[in-house]
């Protein structure tokens, strides 16, 4: 692989941390490509932790559990000799270095549950040896790493971060379906003391075509929640605008693509149902509860939160005024949701708006079925459990609908055929847009 490009001056004289063997907890979403990059580009070994034994399972046979990650490349790297899962933490202390990955929700009460990683330090903390380096990477909000992670770590271990072991943040970036290769997404790191920065770069700098060191972990963590952060205001900028234009008899995805031409001074964010994703609908909130620590009100990102978080509500009331014109009510009306994951062509359920339309659907009375090409039944989730089970797409089950709601804009999915067979379509992605027959039934929302 080409020498990976790292955006400060390099440490004087080669340092001490030469990782060969990485473990990496969690192998989910983050988790999984993580360690695979690892052995692919960095020519590393990777060991694979997770509470749950059958992705263990799975990955010890060489099979996939998430749609844009080949079971090819597992199973390759599991013949080699390259990767190994197991949900045995003593484990990780034959590893060089350990990197978390694991889930940092939200509460109820939408403020920042670090459970998993503090259960997660908890079990790492007695196989913790000197000379290890530890990388959180779970989003979450600055301090987490030095005022939370840290104590719990020298605490059961006896040994002093930045002394005995090194300690460092660096952000997830992954982008699932995309297509682009984890490796070539530049990393940011933040270590707790520049010898712990260096470790850091020795690790990531193995893999990943570009490293950008910043000053301290609490840089590396602020910076994911700006990223996102920026995101989720933009998005609520034009879901906001999605609702004036409706109100104005305006179609906000023509305004949007006549503004797109502009070469400058514009970039372009499409509206939604909702948000999804395990960032964006929760960074912000990590920000915001972290500000109120320093007695700052983040208005702008917190009005940014109320809109995106109210848009599943619009779309329902949208959905029941579009039923109303054709003389149905919505209660006992049969609605047909096309898509459950959280964006087009991935089988990713985090978050996803999908979930809380068809709950309020369910709650305004409506007889609700789902069908997504990616997730055949709908997972138990923290918050959420709909047990329910994809339908076939069938020209009966568009035809015997009372309305067919768009949530996810596959492209697996004729939508021409669906606007052919459905009596009435509402479309929250803009999915319809090249079809020509049956535009009356459209309705935008």
């Amino acid at each position: 692989m080409n020498e990976p490009m790292i955006e400060a001056p390099q440490p004087h004289g080669r340092t001490a941390f030469h990782p060969r063997r990485v473990a990496v907890i969690g192998l989910g979403y983050v988790g999984l490509p993580l360690a695979l990059t690892f052995c692919r580009e960095g020519g590393l070994e990777a060991l694979g932790i997770d509470v749950d034994p059958a992705k263990a399972d799975a990955i010890s046979k060489g099979r996939s559990y998430i749609k844009h990650v080949g079971a090819a490349e597992i199973s390759d790297a599991v013949r080699d000799g390259k990767l190994e899962a197991t949900t045995d933490m003593s484990l990780a202390a034959r590893c060089d270095a350990v990197v978390i990955c694991v889930p940092t929700p939200l509460t109820p009460e939408r403020e920042p549950d670090l459970h998993y990683v503090v259960k997660t330090a908890e079990a790492l903390a007695p196989h913790l040896r000197a000379g290890q380096l530890v990388v959180l990477e779970s989003t979450t909000y600055p301090g987490t790493t030095v005022e939370v992670l840290k104590p719990i770590l020298e605490r059961d271990s006896g040994l002093v971060a930045g002394h005995d072991f090194h300690l460092a943040f660096s952000p997830e970036r992954e982008d699932p379906g995309s297509g682009v290769s984890t490796h070539t997404i530049p990393k940011i790191v933040g270590g707790y003391t520049p010898h712990c920065m260096e470790a850091a770069l020795s690790l990531y700098g193995r893999a990943f075509e570009k490293v950008v060191p910043v000053s301290s972990c609490e840089v590396a963590e602020m910076t994911k929640l700006v990223e996102n952060v920026f995101r989720s205001v933009n998005i609520a900028m034009v879901n906001e605008l999605k609702m004036l234009c409706d109100r104005m008899g305006m179609d906000v995805w023509e305004v949007l693509d006549a503004a797109a031409t502009k070469p400058f001074g514009f970039m372009r964010f499409s509206p939604g149902p909702g948000l999804g994703g395990h960032c964006i609908p929760i960074d912000p909130f990590y920000l915001t509860w972290k500000a109120r620590r320093y007695e700052f009100q983040t208005k702008f990102i917190e009005l940014a939160g109320e809109i995106n978080t109210a848009m599943p509500h619009y779309v329902v009331q949208r959905t029941m005024e579009a039923l109303n014109d054709r003389g149905i009510a919505m209660k006992g009306a049969r609605v047909l949701v096309l898509g459950a994951a959280y964006k087009k062509d991935v089988d990713d359920m985090r978050e996803s708006p999908s979930v809380h339309l068809i709950e309020l659907l369910q709650k305004h009375g409506a007889l609700v079925v789902y069908h997504d090409p990616f997730v055949p039944r709908m997972p138990r989730m923290r918050q959420h459990h709909l047990d329910m089970i994809s339908v076939p797409l069938t020209d009966r089950a568009l035809e015997d609908s009372d309305c067919v709601l768009i949530a996810t804009d596959h492209s697996s999915i004729d939508y021409a055929r669906v606007v052919a067979k459905a009596p009435l379509v509402v479309d929250t992605r803009n999915a319809t847009r090249g079809v020509r027959q049956g535009r009356e039934k459209i309705v935008k929302a």
